[in-house]
């Protein structure tokens, strides 16, 4: 470790401190090309610094084509991902790892402008024998760690590296410059997609019958809330679905809006409470009955159906079991799942998945009466009328027939 004789900047010292105590041997040591060829390619179209990258090298590329520069693009681990510049210096770099895929981390290749960048979260210039691995010595690094705007969080960096002879005081300031076009690119696109999830689900949170509601963010940013000001700017808990309680004590019911996507939020009525379980009244309706959260809902007969399917299997049913049990030996999962979808924007957060299932707590007229009747209890004038009797579903048929043998054995009037 003699290559460093001058006396070395804090931050410098301090990072090779950080690669002496993992063991790395600065003449023994290159960093290891972790990524294949196709993982490159995949990353490179499905990471989030793929959306960009364009803002970077249009920023840069005058830069990179210098005789002598590369411009590198990585994600917040260091790995190389985008590898653009002068053909000869390429090659020079190739032979210090400096090629897509290699990652080049502080934890994985020690002092580097790639890595202690992210290691200390701001621009940073590595010069010369600043480089903690003698491969990289003859290089000058300046890069520059990208952010989420939303978030905050590291989401990738942008360097560029020459060979130490031509370097420019300019090089770490037009990094930096580079970055911060890149954030308010991102900045840009996360105003579009709040303005997309807007347009597409706030009519649809609004429609709810309720003094508060509130669309969030799949992240949990509040990008609307009716009367504004009710909730803070950023939801103050883990996004889970489902009844939660605020900080102040309101208690609110959470639902996801959609697989991966953004979260309504409606404050739940002041007489509620955890004992008044939502119930569905089927018995003797051709279409069913829906109490909760302090509403009515009238089902359409379809999804009168599918919560009636749902409740007399509480452990959970399939897509496709659920097709046959609607639709007899013809029909389509793909239509039963769309019908879910639909019946998920009113139940919310109770229609759980994989398998399909209904909240347990939901109470139904006619399991109470199987039940019952089960048990010996009489059941003079509790018999509204035969469950869903409009409904042609096989899957209804049966629990209607068996409900009616039931009551029969019971010596209970029936349909």
């Amino acid at each position: 470790m003699t290559r460093q004789t001058h006396v070395m900047r804090a931050d410098v010292r301090a990072s090779w401190d950080r690669a002496q105590r993992r063991g790395l041997h600065p003449d023994r040591h290159l960093p290891e090309v972790g990524l294949t060829r196709d993982e490159v390619r995949t990353w490179r179209r499905d990471h989030r610094m793929a959306s960009v990258w364009p803002v970077l090298f249009a920023s840069l590329e005058s830069a990179a084509s210098e005789p002598g520069h590369v411009l590198f693009g990585g994600d917040a681990d260091g790995h190389l991902l985008w590898v653009q510049g002068d053909a000869a210096a390429r090659q020079v770099a190739e032979r210090a790892n400096l090629v897509p895929g290699a990652r080049w981390h502080e934890a994985e290749a020690g002092t580097n402008g790639v890595g202690t960048a992210l290691a200390l979260g701001r621009a940073f210039q590595v010069r010369g024998t600043e480089h903690y691995l003698s491969v990289a010595a003859g290089f000058t690094c300046s890069a520059a760690p990208i952010r989420d705007p939303v978030s905050g969080a590291v989401i990738g960096v942008v360097d560029v590296t020459c060979k130490l002879r031509n370097t420019s005081p300019l090089a770490l300031p037009l990094v930096t410059m580079a970055a911060r076009l890149a954030e308010a690119h991102l900045r840009d696109l996360a105003r579009q997609r709040d303005a997309e999830i807007r347009t597409r689900y706030l009519d649809r949170v609004l429609s709810r019958v309720g003094d508060h509601c509130a669309l969030l963010s799949q992240e949990g940013r509040l990008l609307h809330a009716a009367p504004s000001g009710w909730l803070p700017a950023i939801w103050p808990a883990p996004l889970l679905e489902g009844e939660t309680e605020l900080p102040d004590g309101r208690r609110v019911v959470l639902e996801r809006l959609s697989p991966g996507g953004p979260f309504s939020v409606h404050a739940l009525p002041t007489r509620y409470s955890g004992e008044q379980a939502p119930r569905v009244s089927a018995l003797g309706r051709n279409r069913a009955v829906l109490w909760m959260d302090g509403l009515v809902h009238e089902l359409s007969l379809r999804h009168s159906e599918l919560v009636v399917l749902l409740l007399a299997n509480p452990a959970g049913t399939t897509a496709a079991m659920l097709a046959r049990e609607l639709y007899g030996n013809d029909g389509k999962t793909v239509t039963v799942r769309a019908e879910l979808a639909r019946l998920r924007r009113i139940i919310g957060y109770r229609l759980s998945s994989d398998p399909y299932r209904l909240d347990s707590r939901i109470r139904a007229d006619f399991r109470q009466l199987e039940a019952d009747a089960a048990n010996g209890v009489d059941l003079r004038g509790r018999y509204p009328g035969p469950l869903l009797p409009g409904s042609k579903a096989p899957g209804v048929r049966r629990i209607r027939e068996r409900l009616h043998h039931q009551l029969a054995s019971a010596g209970s009037p029936g349909p």
